[in-house]
């Protein structure tokens, strides 16, 4: 599928170009090549070390590091519109190992803008050093993620995740689950409720946590449906003592990590879906033209190309609001928060029905692995329940656009007699 690239500057064109010729020479002849690799049960087997080592050599693993360090800054007046672009080419190569580079990207921003200085010239290097070094961003539990998405600021919405400060360390206790590179990551942010008595937005703390600070374990690999090049994993933290200055931001982490790491975290996510869509479209695009039933080619009949016109449609206005979207956050507009939320409920829904109309194009083929267009099908199924579900996501939007008058959508149930 084509892109309109007019207006974009050209450092952008040559990223993407960068970003494409990688993908197509690099991760699709992995992918082609191993179809049975995402599918080992074995995370430290299915881990896929050939490909970090080939995108560090090329600097997409080190996006958002500082360059003294040796990594990959970009330009902060096209800092979202690049990272939409290499987002969505990375997700047409693999959207698993999109994810996993995503997190170094977003992280190594937010770390960039938290993190004290000498902690940053302690961990920046290893990063740069290590191409099998990851990081992950630990905030979702067990009980009540919604809350934390919405959020819903009381108390009783704290996070179970304790942290309290002690003999000048802190000790942190809890649990976290679903962290994207949680299985494999070498430091991770770390978020614990430090005020009890506040609600959830003014007493939760982040914290840097190496991987083998004494208390933390990583409990388990979540073997997901799609996005298996990502292995998402579950952390445990029992007694884990940090030094008091690992301590990156007190009490109001939640609230400002949404312009260090949220919004431009979700024009990654949300390029790199509408990658998984264009990838399905390319390939079904190809069988359709190569496939004969009834006595010609499946693009001869009407019915199929309506639907294939409906696809290009459904990733063209993903694509433009994407783009539009980007070039808001980048340029600092009072909305683009609320963009952002919606570009995230629209690229959900329409990529995962592109996705399905190349499975149904398919035919029963579509339904096997050895064709590989089920693979967009699991990775897009994913994505709706990324950073925060659809419907969250959707309160979120009226809670913004009606402040005064839109629900709480959460805390405990009024009486319905009053």
């Amino acid at each position: 599928m084509e892109f309109q690239t007019f207006g974009q500057p050209e450092e952008l064109l040559l990223m993407r170009q960068t970003c494409r010729d990688f993908v197509d020479d690099v991760i699709h002849p992995f992918v082609r090549g191993n179809p049975e690799r995402e599918w080992l049960f074995d995370p430290d087997k299915r881990f896929p070390l050939e490909l970090l080592e080939a995108a560090d050599k090329v600097g997409l693993r080190t996006i958002g590091v500082p360059e003294k360090f040796g990594g990959v800054m970009l330009d902060p007046e096209h800092e979202a519109q690049t990272l939409a672009i290499i987002s969505e080419e990375m997700g047409r190569g693999d959207s698993g190992f999109a994810d996993k580079l995503a997190q170094n990207w977003k992280i190594s921003r937010l770390l960039r803008l938290t993190v004290p200085d000498h902690l940053q010239e302690k961990w920046f290097p290893r990063l740069v050093e290590d191409p099998s070094f990851l990081l992950a961003h630990a905030l979702t539990e067990p009980r009540g993620a919604s809350d934390r998405w919405l959020p819903y600021n009381a108390p009783s919405a704290n996070m179970d995740t304790r942290a309290i400060l002690e003999n000048g360390q802190w000790v942190l206790n809890g649990r976290k689950h679903f962290i994207s590179n949680g299985f494999d990551a070498k430091l991770f942010v770390v978020y614990a409720n430090t005020n009890p008595e506040v609600g959830i937005l003014d007493g939760s703390s982040s914290f840097l946590v190496p991987r083998d600070t004494p208390g933390l374990t990583v409990a388990r690999c979540n073997e997901t449906m799609g996005g298996r090049y990502m292995n998402n994993g579950e952390i445990v933290f029992d007694d884990c003592m940090l030094p008091e200055d690992h301590l990156l931001i007190r009490d109001t982490a939640l609230q400002k990590k949404t312009d260090t790491y949220s919004n431009p975290g979700r024009i990654i996510q949300a390029a790199k879906n509408l990658g998984v869509g264009v990838a399905a479209f390319d390939d079904t695009a190809a069988y359709v033209q190569e496939y004969v039933q009834g006595g010609r080619p499946l693009i001869q009949h009407q019915a199929v190309a309506v639907r294939l016109a409906d696809m290009a449609i459904k990733l063209e206005s993903v694509r433009c609001f994407l783009r539009q979207t980007a070039q808001a956050l980048d340029a600092g507009v009072a909305e683009a928060g609320q963009m952002i939320t919606m570009l995230k409920v629209h690229a959900s829904e329409e990529v995962l029905k592109v996705c399905q109309q190349a499975m149904e194009l398919h035919g029963g083929a579509g339904t096997m692995l050895e064709m590989g267009i089920e693979k967009h099908f699991r990775d897009a199924a994913m994505f709706p329940h990324m950073d925060g579900t659809v419907d969250i996501s959707s309160f979120k939007i009226i809670k913004s656009m009606f402040p005064c008058t839109a629900g709480t959508y959460a805390g405990p149930e009024t009486d319905l007699k009053s």
